[in-house]
């Protein structure tokens, strides 16, 4: 059998692989501690549970609208002019199975030969992977550790060309924990009104999970990108709902026909019940979502202080998401071998920086969703590793 050329050009999520090599060495009777995979370690909230048993009870079992029920598009609006001051017609929510697809649509509709795509390095792979995927050039944005991993908006607008055609933005970010500068935000949209034929995707799906008081800064608070904005964001992380697989794009209105069409060839529509779970997500109490939020600052000041114990690391503390991304280049290790000895020698599964671009040689990646008895464990043990294999 011959497969088309471009199967070539997809890549990867390294967490993923690693996830599957920890549970080998796992099964095999070793203990590891998993601070690799990206999901919130909570349970959905119960409310969230039985809206979903109650829809399958009430008998909702078949198709819905591709782009999604309209009780549902109408709480996502809802919920975005609660949260962002701005008012959304419904009719441009796009419901999708998961974050991913959301992005993956973007790249369809924007990539080709001979077009440009830039996005964050390091950044969640699959950018990159599904912009060569596309047949588009995939052109880096670098993120500076020296600044909490955000980007330098001069840089990114001297990086425009005519055949931009879409930038990709993340913040708080997957992997660094990284929240960009307002100022930046600032001058980036200001810039990006001499380049009205480049699009924007704002991957936003940690946008409830900012900490030290900081408030989320959404691009759907500038008026100016806003009719070539698309936002993404979803209930997987906030809810911690990653197996539910529900997901939203908003999409500008000259974008929606396609989007849903997209929709239609690829996956019909998203399953009802989960649907109906997400309903109730948004509009249920919101306690769950503050506690989890609240536990994963606990953890990530212990873990940011724990990294920057141990010999050879250090890390800038996040500001988002519940990633640390500390810095190992004085380990006189690659990324990549430190990941592996770690989880094959000291039983703690990290992922190397590498896995997020070449921007992220000299990190690793750490998810702080996981107890605070469990960090400290294999923030014990990768001390004691170190000490016991100087370089």
């Amino acid at each position: 059998m011959q497969v088309a050329q471009r199967m070539g050009r997809l890549g990867t999520e390294s967490a993923f692989e690693v996830l599957a090599r920890a549970n080998a060495i796992a099964a095999a009777g070793k203990s590891v501690i998993n601070l690799g995979i990206g999901q919130p370690d909570f349970a959905t909230p119960a409310n969230v549970v039985e809206a979903a048993r109650k829809a399958l009870a009430d008998g909702h079992h078949g198709y819905t609208a591709s782009n999604g029920i309209v009780e549902l598009r109408e709480a996502v609006a809802a919920d975005v002019e609660q949260r962002f001051g701005t008012v959304i017609d419904p009719d441009c929510v796009v419901v999708v199975p998961g974050g991913k697809v959301t992005m993956a649509m973007a790249m369809m509709m924007f990539g080709e030969p001979g077009a440009e795509i830039m996005y964050p390095d390091p950044g969640f792979p699959i950018y990159e992977s599904m912009i060569r995927f596309s047949g588009a050039t995939p052109v880096p944005i670098r993120l500076y550790e020296a600044s909490g991993f955000s980007f330098s908006a001069d840089e990114v607008l001297a990086g425009i060309t005519a055949q931009t055609r879409l930038i990709i933005l993340n913040s708080p970010a997957n992997p660094t924990g990284g929240v960009v500068d307002k100022a930046e935000l600032d001058a980036l949209v200001a810039g990006l009104e001499a380049h009205p034929h480049v699009a924007i995707m704002s991957d936003e799906i940690y946008s409830r999970m900012t900490y030290d008081g900081l408030e989320h800064v959404s691009l759907m608070s500038y008026p100016s990108i806003r009719e070539r904005l698309i936002l993404l964001d979803g209930w997987s992380k906030t809810y911690a709902m990653t197996g539910w697989r529900m997901g939203w794009g908003l999409w500008p209105k000259t974008l929606v026909e396609s989007a849903v069409r997209l929709c239609i060839n690829i996956h019909s529509c998203v399953n009802a019940s989960a649907q109906y779970a997400g309903l109730e997500a948004l509009q249920g109490p919101q306690d769950a979502v503050v506690r989890m939020v609240s536990a994963f600052d606990q953890r990530r000041q212990i873990i940011v202080d724990e990294l920057n114990s141990i010999e050879g690391f250090s890390c800038v503390r996040p500001r988002g998401a519940f990633y640390a991304f500390p810095n190992i280049s004085a380990s006189g290790r690659s990324a990549r071998e430190l990941q592996d000895r770690l989880l094959e020698e000291a039983g703690v599964a990290v992922i190397a920086g590498t896995s997020f671009g070449r921007q992220g040689e000299g990190y690793l990646r750490f998810s702080y969703a996981n107890s605070v008895e469990n960090i400290r464990i294999a923030m014990e043990r990768i001390r004691a590793w170190v000490a016991a294999n100087p370089v």
